[in-house]
């Protein structure tokens, strides 16, 4: 048995390992790079040639895990993609819309390169279309929480609630090799105990191989009051500024959060009564899926559903479909709410409401989720004074803030609750999906406090697991 790391190693986007047993290879994941260092990876070929794969095991739809899986079809991976039933329900919002940004993209480099008379030695292409997410649907195979899946002869996975993103998993995996068992336990994102709609993450109490992430290996979230709070503060600082509060979110799961803690504040009238856009078509289709899948929401959710409130709906909100929606919140002249994806501000519409609004005194980007290491959301965060947006560089004097609580990745004391509920040491711990000093300083408390066999592993890394 064999395990090869193939993403987020050392830095936290592009989740993709290779697990080999009784002679069969299976994919955990296969994520985007998002990480300006990292991008070039999206376009190499895949490590293991693709039509050497027995299956795929999708922990989540998140791009980091999921946004080059049409990329690895189109190269002739053609075999089952296993994930949660919300999983294959959100896959093909979030692939289309990956292959769209893919494509606009190109066309806006294009254009621009035309515009300046650049002329690259390579044609400029987009990383997968649509039609390979065509090609990708198909296979995707839905699986229950909390029910063994036979994957080959010799593994089987059984996927356990995450309490990150709606169908979020956690994976145990049972190889038997020689009559020998062993369980390999993939994390996958841990969530946050204690937070809104979804239910919490799984605990576990034996594994042999852990493969954890750790993205906040050495730190714990900031505790600057609770979120409903500070989220109130922002907005009635801001509008009684007269700007907008413009919000870089995640489609899954972090929009559909914010819009419960705004539907709150706005029921308990704690904010002004302003103009809440969620412009995102396909945060919209998300927070539809989110309805159909009651099931997996968490009890507070159901209360509150059964109070006759809608947690997802209140005055004021208005969800964005059309580029020319898009176009019109320019238009508004009062302060306004925008909520636009990505999250990390890498693509799509966030970045037009961001020329709109950096440069305005009056304004807020407030940011509620991590920011990967060279993305234009942490050059805001960490205090540029200008940044570059769409070609052309914009002075930053909007207000820059940040509320921690919304982080859907548990903290350091939550990794370690997480680890800890094992009865007994594993044979190893792998630490990925991590900024490098982050899994190293978490790898050190592992190895010196809890005295557990623990390596950060290098990108292509190897490890023979017997």
């Amino acid at each position: 048995m064999k395990l090869q790391f193939l993403g987020a190693n050392r830095q936290v986007t592009g989740s993709r390992y290779c697990l080999e047993a009784g002679g069969k290879k299976i994919l955990v994941d296969c994520g985007m790079f998002q990480e300006r260092p990292y991008v070039a990876r999206n376009w190499d070929a895949s490590p293991v040639p693709p039509g050497d794969l027995a299956a795929m095991l999708l922990t989540h739809v998140h791009i980091d895990h999921s946004g080059l899986i049409p990329k690895l079809v189109r190269d002739g991976f053609f075999a089952p993609i296993y994930a949660t039933r919300a999983s294959v329900e959100l896959a093909p919002v979030m692939l289309y819309d990956a292959a769209k940004i893919q494509m606009e993209d190109a066309e806006y480099k294009k254009k621009r390169h035309r515009k300046e008379g650049r002329h690259g030695p390579h044609p400029v292409v987009p990383l997968y279309t649509d039609e390979d997410v065509d090609k990708t649907l198909p296979l995707l195979q839905p699986a229950a929480y909390n029910k063994p899946v036979a994957v080959t002869d010799a593994v089987s996975v059984t996927f356990h609630d995450a309490g990150h993103i709606l169908g979020s998993a956690m994976l145990e995996v049972l190889v038997t090799e020689n009559g020998q068992p062993r369980r390999v336990l993939f994390s996958g994102d841990i969530g946050q105990w204690d937070k809104p709609l979804i239910r919490d993450p799984s605990l576990f109490e034996q594994a042999d191989y852990v493969v954890m992430e750790s993205t906040y290996g050495d730190r714990n979230h900031q505790d600057g009051g609770d979120v409903e709070t500070q989220l109130a503060e922002v907005i009635q600082d801001t509008i009684g500024r007269g700007g907008n509060v413009v919000i870089p979110t995640f489609a899954v799961e972090r929009a559909q959060e914010l819009m419960y803690y705004i539907g709150r504040l706005v029921h308990g009238r704690r904010i002004p009564s302003v103009k809440v856009f969620v412009d995102s078509p396909m945060a919209v289709d998300v927070t539809e899926i989110f309805r159909r899948f009651r099931d997996c929401l968490d009890e507070d959710t159901w209360h509150l559903i059964s109070s006759g409130h809608a947690p997802l709906g209140f005055p004021g909100l208005q969800m964005v479909r059309s580029v020319a929606e898009s176009r019109a919140i320019n238009e508004v002249r009062e302060p306004c709410i925008i909520m636009a994806t990505s999250g990390m501000c890498t693509a799509g519409r966030i970045k037009h409401h961001l020329r709109q609004n950096i440069s305005r005194p009056q304004s807020t980007i407030l940011f509620v989720g991590y920011q990967g290491q060279g993305t234009l959301g942490r050059q805001i965060l960490d205090g540029s004074r200008q940044v570059r947006i769409h070609g052309k560089v914009w002075p930053v004097k909007a207000k820059i803030s940040q509320i921690y609580g919304f982080s859907g990745h548990a903290d350091r004391d939550g990794l370690l609750r997480w680890l800890g509920n094992l009865k007994q040491p594993p044979r190893h711990v792998f630490l990925t999906h991590g900024e490098e000093v982050a899994a190293l300083n978490l790898a050190q408390y592992i190895g010196q406090q809890m005295h557990w066999p623990v390596t950060v592993p290098e990108y292509k890394e190897v490890v023979d697991l017997n």
